[in-house]
C-alpha cells in the first residue's frame, strides 16, 4: 500500500510528458527500442518518487529485455499523446494496452499480460446502474484516448463524455461532485479511493467491460511483437512473470491491517471496506486462474517447440537413411545392365536350344515363357530402381539445410513434380482421384527452390489429411497470370473443410486443428514465411464440408 500512496500524491504534482524520441536509436551497436506507456496508471505504470518509470507493466518490460538481450527505454507521458507517437512510428512500443477489434485494426497485439476490468464508479448515495445503457444522459468521466472512450464512441448511448487525461483526474472531478459517474479501472479507482480515504467513491456496478492487456506495436511490425511474445513466454515458464505478479498486483489480496484507518469513517465506512475487500478477493481469484491459463498454454507451446526440434532431427535421420538406400541403389542400377548383356549373348543359344529339342525348364519355369518375359522384367527392375534413385535424391534435397540465397532460376513444374513423387505413397492412400495439370512453357521464378519444395510439400500433405474417404479427390494445378505477371499453384481438395473464422489464422505459429493428432501448428507458419521471403502469396478458400483451396503465387520472372 505504501508504494500506491507514494504514486497517488505525486499524480497530484504536475507532471510534463517526456519529449518523445528524436535521438539516437542505437546503443552499444544494438537498437534501442522505444517503448512508451501511461505516466500515472498504477499499479500497472506511472512514474515514482523519482521520477523513473515503475509498476507491472515497466517490470515486466525490463525483464522482457532482459532474457532476450534487447535494449529498451521506457517513457511514460500522457496516455493519449503516447498512442498517436505509436501511430506515427515515433514510439516501438506502447505497453499496457487494452486490446480490442477497433484496435486490431490499426495496431497488432501481444499475447496478454493480464486481464483488466473497467467498472462505473460513483458517490456514494447515488442511483444504482448495473450497465452502460444506465448512463444514458448523465456526465461520465472517461480517459482520453482509453479503450472506454473507444467503446462508448461506437456504444450508440447517449452518454455525455467527459474527457480527462488520467484515472485519478477522473476520480477527483468525481468526488468533488463535477460529474455524475466515472468509467475507469477497477483496480485503480479501489486502490485510489483507499489510499486517499475518498470513502464517498464506489463502484456502483461489476465489471461493465473485461479485456485482454499487454503490448501493442504499429500493424504490420510482428517480427518485434515476436521478441516480446517470446520474452513473456520465458518469463512465465521461468516463474518469474509470477514474482513480478505478485509484486505488483498482490496488493489485490487484503494487506496490512486497514482496521484503524477505515474506523474513523465509522459503521458505513466498515461496511464499504468489507464489500470492496470481498470485490478484492474475487477479481484476485479470477485474475490467478486467468494466470494459470496462460501457464498451462505456454507449457503445451514449450511441448510444440520441442516437437518441432523433433522434426528438423528427423530431417537429419532422413538424410542418412537416403545415402544408405542410395548405396544399393547404385549397385543394382550398375549390376542390371551387366545382366542384361549377359542374358543377350546367352538369348541365341538357349533359343536354339529350343528350336532343336523344343520346350525346357529354366529355375522351375517354361523357357518359353521366360524368352517373352525377361526383357520386360528388366526393364521394370531399371524402372523400379530408377525411381528409387530419384525418391532418395528427393529425400536428400528436402531433408538438405538451407544454404543457399533466393537467386536461383526456378521451374515451379518442376519443383511441384518432384514434391508429388516425394508424396507419391501419401497421396494413393488418401484418394484414388488425383489430377494433375502442369502448365506448359510456365515461366522461371526466382528464388529458392528446396524452400519452394517445402511449402508444396506441406500443402499437398494438408490436403491429403483432409480427405475422409478415398472417393475424394485433390486436384493440382499450374498456370500462369499475365496481368499480375505471377506464377500460381493451386490445391484443391474435397476434404472436410475449414470454419471462415479459422480462416485468418491459418498461418500463425502454433495454431492447428489436429492437436490431437500430433498436429504442431507450425507447418503453414513457416510456409508463409518461405513465401513472404519470395515476395510471393499465400491464401486459402474453404467451405465446411466442401474442402479447401490453396493458392501459391509468386512473381515470375520475365520472359526473355
Amino acid at each position: 500500500m505504501r508504494h500506491l500512496l507514494f504514486i497517488l500524491l505525486c499524480s497530484l504534482l504536475p507532471c510534463q510528458v517526456p519529449a518523445l524520441p528524436g535521438d539516437s536509436r542505437e546503443a552499444d551497436g544494438r537498437p534501442v527500442i522505444i517503448v512508451g506507456g501511461d505516466v500515472n496508471y498504477p499499479p500497472y505504470e506511472f512514474l515514482d518518487k523519482a521520477g523513473r518509470p515503475a509498476g507491472f507493466n515497466v517490470e515486466i518490460t525490463r525483464a522482457i529485455a532482459e532474457v532476450m538481450d534487447m535494449r529498451v527505454d521506457i517513457r511514460l507521458g500522457d496516455w493519449n499523446l503516447m498512442r498517436q507517437a505509436l501511430g506515427d512510428g515515433s514510439i516501438d512500443v506502447l505497453e499496457g494496452v487494452a486490446n480490442s477489434k477497433e484496435r486490431e485494426q490499426i495496431f497488432d497485439f501481444s499475447i496478454p499480460l493480464c486481464t483488466i476490468h473497467q467498472s462505473i464508479f460513483a458517490r456514494r448515495g447515488s442511483p444504482p446502474v448495473s450497465s452502460l445503457w444506465d448512463l444514458a444522459g448523465k456526465e461520465v468521466a472517461v480517459q482520453r484516448g482509453g479503450i472506454m472512450q473507444d467503446r462508448m464512441a461506437n456504444s450508440g448511448t447517449e452518454i455525455k463524455l467527459i474527457l480527462v487525461d488520467t484515472h485519478a483526474d477522473a476520480l477527483r472531478l468525481l468526488a468533488a461532485g463535477k460529474l455524475d459517474y466515472a468509467l475507469v479501472n477497477t483496480l485503480t479507482g479501489i486502490n485510489f479511493g483507499l489510499d486517499r480515504g475518498l470513502t464517498n467513491i464506489v463502484p456502483v456496478s461489476g465489471p461493465v467491460a473485461e479485456m485482454s492487456y499487454g503490448y501493442a506495436v504499429k500493424k504490420g511490425n510482428r517480427e518485434l511483437l515476436a521478441e516480446f511474445d517470446e520474452g513473456l513466454q520465458i518469463l512465465i515458464n521461468t516463474g518469474r512473470y509470477q514474482q513480478i505478479h505478485d509484486k505488483w498486483l498482490g496488493s489485490l489480496e487484503p494487506g496490512p491491517n486497514p482496521w484503524p484507518k477505515v474506523m474513523k469513517y465509522g459503521a458505513v465506512g466498515v461496511v464499504t471496506l468489507l464489500a470492496i475487500l470481498g470485490s478484492i478477493v474475487a477479481w484476485s481469484w479470477s485474475l490467478r486462474k486467468k494466470i494459470d491459463a496462460y501457464i498451462t498454454d505456454s507449457q503445451v507451446r514449450q511441448q510444440e517447440l520441442i516437437q518441432a526440434g523433433k522434426m528438423a532431427s528427423l530431417g537429419v535421420l532422413v538424410a542418412g537413411v537416403a545415402h544408405e538406400i542410395n548405396n544399393p541403389t547404385s549397385l543394382i542400377l550398375y549390376n542390371l545392365p551387366l545382366l542384361r548383356n549377359a542374358y543377350r549373348v546367352s538369348e541365341t543359344e538357349l533359343e536354339g536350344r529350343y528350336q532343336e529339342t523344343g520346350d525346357f525348364s529354366i529355375g522351375g519355369l517354361r523357357y518359353s515363357e521366360l524368352r517373352e518375359e525377361i526383357p520386360r522384367m528388366f526393364d521394370e527392375m531399371q524402372g523400379g530402381a530408377n525411381r528409387i534413385k530419384r525418391i532418395v535424391e528427393d529425400l536428400k534435397d528436402f531433408s538438405r539445410k538451407d544454404t543457399t540465397s533466393l537467386n536461383e532460376m526456378v521451374d515451379l513444374n518442376q519443383v511441384v513434380q518432384t514434391s508429388v513423387r516425394l508424396l507419391d505413397s501419401s497421396i494413393k492412400k488418401s484418394t484414388s482421384r488425383f489430377h494433375a495439370h502442369y502448365l506448359d512453357n510456365l515461366p522461371l521464378v526466382r528464388g529458392n527452390a528446396q524452400r519452394i519444395e517445402q511449402v508444396v510439400v506441406n500443402l499437398l500433405l494438408n490436403a491429403c489429411q483432409a480427405l475422409q474417404t478415398p472417393n475424394q479427390g485433390i486436384f493440382l494445378s499450374t498456370c500462369y497470370d499475365a496481368e499480375q505477371k505471377v506464377v500460381m499453384l493451386y490445391i484443391n481438395d474435397e476434404g472436410v473443410g475449414i470454419p471462415s473464422e479459422n480462416l485468418a489464422s491459418l498461418t500463425d505459429p502454433f495454431f492447428t486443428t489436429k492437436r490431437e493428432s500430433g498436429g504442431t501448428g507450425l507447418g503453414l507458419s513457416v510456409s508463409a514465411g518461405i513465401v513472404k521471403d519470395h515476395k510471393g502469396k499465400l491464401e486459402f478458400t474453404s467451405a465446411l464440408g466442401e474442402g479447401t483451396t490453396a493458392v501459391l503465387a509468386l512473381p515470375a520472372l520475365e520472359r526473355g
